[in-house]
């Protein structure tokens, strides 16, 4: 980082400061949720989106779904769907193939389903592809269009799928290219589930402290009410 940038960033952190000190109120533009060519995403009242994620389009999440701070669910051209106490962690990037494409390779439409108790770990990025139940995706990782991930399955940190693999049920993989590990055990198997709850209890106690007022003119007009001065973050 350049001394300028240094400055620069001081300059404003200190002047955001002072703000805060006066009692002046900071406000963003950021919505969580965001319609897009007439597709608002679903969620229901126990799904927790970050107020710093980004959920676009034609996403349904499930009951005790979670986006967390900084990911990304894209869903403009083709559908999205987030199952029942699935997670979408930190960073990760979740979006479809071009809307040019309207069917895969395999003869399916290029959606991009993520099953029930299924953890996406942070800076993970899936596209157009099918994560079935009970799936457990480590940091980093990338999983192409059309690959298919079955149920019971771990793929470890920064494995990368290739487009059209087909991962199967029971199974840990790795690497780059994705190459079979070794099979599951009970008590692996069993950590998949127990995994994704405890992502799940977490999130809730982050929609309990997050107030979603994603829409700016709504944050505004809180902040108006009460009296406060408020300038844009």
């Amino acid at each position: 980082m350049t001394a300028q940038a240094v400055v620069g960033r001081a300059l404003r952190e200190t002047g955001a400061a002072l703000k805060q000190a006066g009692g002046m109120e900071i406000f963003t533009r950021h919505r969580p949720t965001m319609m897009f060519m007439g597709n608002k995403p679903f969620q229901t009242n126990d799904t927790f989106i970050a107020p710093s994620a980004s959920v676009i389009g034609n996403v349904t999440n499930w009951d005790e779904s979670s986006v967390w701070y900084g990911a990304v669910v894209r869903a403009e051209s083709h559908p999205i769907t987030i199952g029942f106490a699935s997670n979408i962690q930190d960073r990760a990037v979740v979006s479809t193939a071009s809307p040019k494409i309207q069917s895969l390779k395999t003869g399916f439409p290029p959606v991009c389903h993520i099953g029930h108790y299924v953890s996406v770990g942070a800076g993970s990025i899936l596209t157009s592809c099918r994560i079935e139940d009970l799936v457990e995706i480590g940091e980093k990782c990338v999983i192409a269009e059309g690959a298919v991930v079955e149920s019971q399955v771990v793929l470890e940190p920064g494995t990368v799928v290739p487009a059209y693999t087909r991962i199967p049920s029971g199974q840990r993989w790795g690497g780059n290219p994705a190459v079979f590990v070794e099979e599951l055990d009970e008590e692996e198997k069993a950590h998949i589930q127990s995994h994704a709850e405890k992502v799940g209890l977490k999130a809730a106690e982050h929609l309990v402290e997050f107030l979603p007022i994603g829409n700016t003119y709504v944050h505004l007009e809180e902040l108006e009410k009460k009296g406060v001065q408020a300038t844009q973050g």
